[in-house]
């Protein structure tokens, strides 16, 4: 498999949080992705981007806060992260980049 540049599209960056990481203790794996990408899109990206086999993708979307910056109104953008469950014997470190 080849790593086409729309994968890179798809797949943002990777979200290394503690939450994230009491995922990854279950084989799961925290990205962010592109709001209009879909659960085949990131599958078949994430297998093409580390070379390995996915067993499941779930997707939530984050709303943007609203917060106030130097006494003015503003809104942090709406962030979608996809937790992608891998199948035995498949790992990704997130930590050494691509």
């Amino acid at each position: 498999m080849s790593a086409k540049a729309e994968h890179y599209d798809v797949i943002r960056k990777p979200v290394i949080t503690e939450k994230a990481t009491l995922a990854s203790e279950a084989n799961a794996v925290v990205f962010e992705v592109a709001p209009d990408a879909n659960k085949p899109q990131i599958k078949e990206a994430v297998e093409a981007l580390f070379n390995v086999k996915v067993k499941a993708v779930n997707t939530t979307i984050t709303k943007g806060k609203t917060k106030r910056f130097r006494g003015l109104m503003g809104k942090r953008k709406d962030v979608k992260k996809a937790y992608v469950t891998l199948e035995e014997g498949n790992t990704i470190d997130v930590t050494t980049g691509l």
